[in-house]
């Protein structure tokens, strides 16, 4: 079986900054993209930032210049540096992997979700 756990999640002020965590666990043979979605109220699931396994990245227009993705593949975990945040930040934030358990057996995975408010 195969988890993804984020961590990082909170209330913070706007102009503030954040910091997200993915780790997988499991049984893993490889990753290959990671990458965080995000979901508002009444809106759908949209993508934040991805990341290759070999570390070319990409972000939405809403976040570029604010946010950096990176990831450490010895531990297969993944991280969303969030700063300078605004309300419209404001949303559950979540993982996503694709993840090869065996050469075979490939599939995408997600986190539970982890929410980001950002008020006054």
């Amino acid at each position: 079986q195969v988890q993804l756990v984020e961590s990082g999640g909170g209330l913070v002020q706007p102009g503030g900054s954040l910091r997200l965590s993915c780790a997988a666990s499991g049984s893993i043979f490889s990753i290959n993209a990671m990458g965080w979605y995000r979901q508002a109220p009444g809106k759908q699931r949209e993508l934040v930032a991805g990341i290759t396994s070999g570390g070319s990245t990409n972000y939405a227009d809403s976040v570029k210049g604010r946010f950096t993705i990176s990831r450490d593949n010895a531990n297969n975990t993944v991280y969303l540096q969030m700063n300078s945040l605004k309300p419209e930040d404001t949303a559950v934030y979540y993982c996503n992997a694709d993840i090869l358990r065996s050469a075979w057996a490939r599939r995408d995975y997600w986190g539970q979700g982890t929410q980001v408010t950002v008020s006054s």
